[in-house]
């Protein structure tokens, strides 16, 4: 059964700031909360167990890479990042370089930072909608500063990868996948994840 989130429209009267967002998503915090370009709200159920320890696998596999290269840091799916277009949104795993991090001020870095990272990860829960997960794929592509992106569906044993200025590409039931070109050296192994 799939399910897409649930989509609460504010008036235009009552929106609330970033910094009422950000508080708003606090005392929420055992929701998956993100908001559009347009300030309208998604509010997604908790993940799976199993889907949780995958995307922990995702991240810790991903976090050794970046303890060990240094160039940036890597992030959880509880990190909140404010797009160019005011989208607020929660990618299952990421990474930003060091330098783009660092010209933020502590302050951005302690909310929803106003940066898209530069490598995003979503995996796909059994009960998440595939287009909608391309579509923001899609959406982070349109952002300054992402260069790589992957979705991947374990229902399928697909990995779909997206770069800035290129077709999407499909990986049928690979063993692995490079971050070649943006993450060199970082290979994400799949059997932890199928």
């Amino acid at each position: 059964m799939l399910f897409d989130p649930l989509i609460v429209r504010i008036p235009p009267s009552m929106q609330m700031t970033d910094d009422q967002f950000f508080e708003f998503c606090q005392i929420n915090s055992d929701l998956r909360i993100e908001r559009n370009k347009f300030r309208e709200i998604s509010i997604m159920p908790p993940t799976g167990s199993e889907t949780g320890n995958r995307d922990a696998r995702i991240i810790q596999q991903l976090m050794n890479w970046a303890d060990e290269d240094s160039t940036g840091l890597a992030f959880s799916s509880s990190t909140g990042f404010t797009l160019s277009t005011g989208a607020e949104r929660s990618p299952d795993a990421s990474w930003i370089k060091l330098e783009r991090w660092n010209a933020l001020s502590p302050e951005q870095q302690q909310k929803f930072a106003p940066i898209c990272p530069d490598f995003v990860v979503e995996l796909r829960s059994p009960s998440d909608n595939l287009r909608l997960l391309q579509e923001k794929m899609a959406e982070y592509l349109r952002e300054p500063g992402v260069q790589l992106g992957w979705l991947i569906d374990r229902k399928h044993c697909r990995v779909y990868i997206y770069r800035p200025g290129m077709p999407e590409e499909c990986l049928e039931n690979p063993n692995s996948v490079s971050g070649k070109g943006v993450l060199p050296g970082f290979v994400l192994n799949m059997s932890k994840i199928w």
